[in-house]
């Protein structure tokens, strides 16, 4: 945590004292209290962020990527999962497709106050969770997966340790602490299992035609090996791959050209010439080298 405030003190920092930022809370379908922060910049074509695995709505990417935003006067509104940061609920490993349903039902409550919710985009899980969500509920045009795992098996070993399954077996549990041996949150079967029934390619697959997928990944990714970036594009039929040479999983040193890089896709400035990867093409050729100037 220490360092991502640091990396976000020392980038630069968008004004945003001109537009309204705005503190929402929504209700799940499960009665939690979701909160959100939405920089409204008085257009109605939103943009909703989702961040990751035990993060929240200020932390890096999703800060940047909404302040980024704003400059190109286009509202955002990112908000914590059930669970983490400021929202109500208990945290849980898994928890995939229930996040997806708390984006529905963020984005129903965006679209009952008029607002066009144009794009979904997400770091790390919630790169998973935007996948998700465009492929069960086909109603939006463009989503961006930053950082996102492919293979859901894999990082599990790194976070529960070595016989994960076995020992949740034998003792109901995982507690999972940190270095210094403080208990940060427990790992029950139900979870793990939520986590490796989660079929990230079925997802893929199901993706409409028609919505625009991006993906961006940091070759210097240490939490999910950038090869895991390419498989989408094996599976996704309207899809553009972007990698950033240097860039860690959070972008640590490369917010602003991260940033840049989705609001182009989004605002569609970027060349789709040679660049959209469909499952039938070699998807390494869709990777657009990207090397920061930052």
């Amino acid at each position: 945590m220490s360092e991502t405030r640091r990396s976000q003190s020392n980038h630069e920092r968008i004004d945003s004292s001109e537009n309204q930022q705005r503190r929402v809370v929504i209700e799940n379908s499960y009665g939690e209290k979701l909160v959100g922060v939405l920089q409204d910049t008085g257009s109605t074509e939103t943009v909703v962020i989702c961040h990751g695995f035990q993060s929240s709505k200020d932390r890096i990417p999703m800060w940047t990527i909404a302040n980024v935003f704003e400059t190109a006067k286009i509202c955002t509104f990112r908000f914590d999962f059930a669970g983490n940061g400021e929202s109500q609920g208990s945290f849980q490993y898994g928890n995939y497709r229930r996040e997806a349903e708390d984006l529905r039902s963020v984005l129903q409550h965006l679209r009952g106050e008029n607002r066009e919710v144009s794009a979904i985009i997400g770091h790390s899980k919630g790169g998973n969770v935007v996948l998700l969500y465009a492929a069960k509920y086909k109603d939006v045009e463009t989503v961006v997966n930053i950082s996102g795992r492919f293979f859901l098996e894999r990082g599990i070993e790194g976070r529960l340790g070595k016989d994960s399954m076995k020992r949740i077996k034998e003792n109901g549990f995982i507690d999972v602490r940190n270095r210094k041996g403080k208990f940060e949150y427990r790992v029950t079967e139900e979870s793990l299992m939520d986590r490796l029934t989660t079929n990230t390619q079925e997802a893929c697959l199901l993706i409409h035609e028609n919505c625009r997928v991006l993906t961006v990944h940091g070759s210097n990714d240490r939490i999910v090996h950038v090869a895991e970036a390419s498989e989408f594009a094996k599976y996704i039929k309207n899809h553009k791959l972007c990698l950033i040479e240097g860039a860690d999983h959070e972008f640590t040193s490369h917010q602003l050209q991260l940033a840049s890089t989705v609001l182009s896709f989004f605002k569609k400035d970027d060349d789709d010439s040679g660049d959209i990867s469909t499952s039938n093409r070699d998807p390494v050729r869709s990777i657009v080298p990207f090397t920061s100037r930052i």
